[in-house]
């Protein structure tokens, strides 16, 4: 907890020029896209510090990004909002629909936030009470296997018989008009009832059973109960029971189909639905899983019961609606060029019309309350390489008042990627190889000349950034990455001969289509 503190403090203590100096370590270049959401990060972080009433009237400098494919713009995005603790989600215009058409609507983005901030502060919550919650686990597995009652009731009720009887006409009155109504009867059969008690009691001798078994594994006898549930404490903790058998129950929550619908439908349906099955109680079903895979059910369920739902809703809202960050991508596929004719494009036009809104501030209904977009971070991004920025329609350009254009990559630029990052990509390989006991080992030479053949295809083909290097290298160690399980343990040098000769074909022929993307 005192690290999690002292992680937040250090991030509300970054300048502009730190928040930069983060995002080199992971992205090459493009420095004005950098500086930009530093600035709106750093934005953000003082405006918290504001009083309420100024607070409320500063809203967030929304970015528009451009530039082609594979130049790092998801990745700034999603690593500056991993770097402020902000809720993120990453989303593709081209996969929404005007409202009143089928396809998803453009409040699911928001929605789609939402739960990825409860997902956010229920992580947070747990690794708080985590320990609390390994001892209560711990209480019930030794509950489990010394054949004590647990702690909750074994004798759970069963749930309601539920069954038509009928049907009968209803009038309605003076307009004569009437429909069909179903009775039904709801009750608990003597026969469900007397297959729970015999469940019961069918528990508790195996229960027993096992822990008279257990007592014969620690080659003594005539312990007594409380030291058997402290001989399996020791023997929980050593690990030797790990694989030893239980039977626990555990609560399903139920599963409805998946919907698609319009607007705040699909909320309300599903907390209607969530609601129904409340009232017959939750599902519980048991399970036989050894002790280890026991334990992490356990842990997860203590876990749950320890947070307090209402506060993390309430938490998670408040962040998201601070400090969400949404990254709308392929934004320039729904732009029309201006010398298109014919009606407004339900793909195009009418997406455009509804993310007006949600970009200029709105109220979305989630089945976690309404949220607010008011100060939620909008980052949009393209190629633009066919329509322009000037073809969105003009009310969406004005909600994007920050535009940066990223460079495209070169061989300079590609030969740091592949040193420079934490997670560069021959990094990558050496310790994917490592696995099979084969170390690889790249010579400046080799790097160099990837950087050469990289540029060099994307000039001849479609400028496809740095995903270039992905494909080079995998034509590069296909072979070895194959043979590596059957040469271990091996040491090998990736020279520039070796480049050379097992990218041969990629250097003589003019068709590099054939061979790289």
């Amino acid at each position: 907890m005192r690290d999690k503190k002292t992680a937040d403090k250090k991030t509300n203590d970054l300048t502009p020029r730190e928040i930069v100096a983060e995002l080199d370590k992971y992205i090459v270049g493009q420095k004005k896209a950098k500086r930009a959401v530093a600035v709106a990060l750093r934005n953000r972080i003082r405006r918290l510090k504001l009083d309420p009433e100024i607070r409320e009237d500063i809203a967030p400098k929304n970015i528009l990004m451009i530039g082609p494919t594979g130049v790092g713009k998801t990745e700034i995005a999603r690593r500056l909002a991993k770097l402020a603790g902000s809720p993120f989600i990453k989303v593709e215009a081209t996969k929404y629909t005007e409202v009143g058409y089928v396809g998803r609507d453009v409040e699911s983005m928001i929605r789609d936030l939402m739960a990825a901030g409860i997902q956010m502060v229920k992580q947070e919550m747990q690794e708080n009470v985590t320990s609390e919650a390994e001892k209560r686990a711990e209480e019930a597995l030794l509950d489990l296997l010394t054949g004590k009652k647990p702690r909750e009731p074994k004798k759970a009720s069963p749930s309601p018989m539920v069954r038509p009887i009928g049907a009968f006409p209803l009038n309605s009155g003076s307009g004569g008009s009437s429909f069909m109504g179903a009775a039904i009867q709801v009750g608990i059969s003597s026969k469900q009832s007397q297959d729970t008690a015999e469940e019961s009691d069918e528990g508790e001798g195996e229960a027993a059973e096992i822990a008279n078994g257990a007592a014969q594994d620690t080659g003594k006898s005539g312990f007594a109960v409380d030291s058997t549930r402290e001989k399996f404490r020791f023997m929980l903790r050593e690990g030797k029971l790990e694989e030893r058998t239980v039977e626990i129950t555990v609560n399903q929550n139920p599963q409805f189909p998946s919907f698609e619908m319009m607007g705040g439908g699909m909320e309300e349906l599903e907390t209607s639905l969530s609601g129904l099955a409340g009232l017959f109680g939750s599902n519980r079903k048991k399970k036989v899983v050894s002790v280890k895979r026991a334990r992490e059910i356990l842990i997860a369920e203590e876990s749950e019961k320890l947070i307090d739902r209402d506060r993390v809703s309430d938490d998670a809202r408040q962040r998201v609606e601070e400090m969400g960050i949404v990254f709308i991508d392929e934004i320039d596929k729904i732009a029309v060029k201006g010398d298109r004719g014919g009606g407004p494009d339900v793909s195009r036009e009418g997406v455009q019309r509804d993310i007006l809104p949600i970009v200029e501030g709105a109220t979305v209904n989630t089945k976690w309350g309404p949220v607010n977009t008011d100060h939620i971070l909008f980052i949009a991004a393209g190629a633009f390489n066919i329509s322009k920025p000037s073809d969105l329609i003009p009310e969406l350009q004005g909600r994007f008042p920050l535009r940066v254009e990223l460079e495209s990559l070169g061989k300079e630029e590609f030969l740091r990627i592949l040193t420079e990052p934490k997670n560069a990509l021959t990094n990558q390989y050496k310790d994917l190889l490592a696995t099979e006991g084969v170390e690889i080992e790249f010579l400046e030479e080799a790097v160099e000349r990837l950087a050469v053949l990289a540029a060099e295809v994307n000039s001849r083909l479609e400028n496809i950034g740095a995903r270039r290097l992905h494909t080079i290298m995998e034509a590069l160690l296909e072979e070895l990455s194959f043979e590596a399980p059957d040469m271990a343990p091996a040491k090998i040098p990736i020279t520039e001969s070796y480049v050379n000769e097992r990218l041969a074909d990629l250097v003589t022929d003019q068709d590099l289509g054939r061979y790289i993307l």
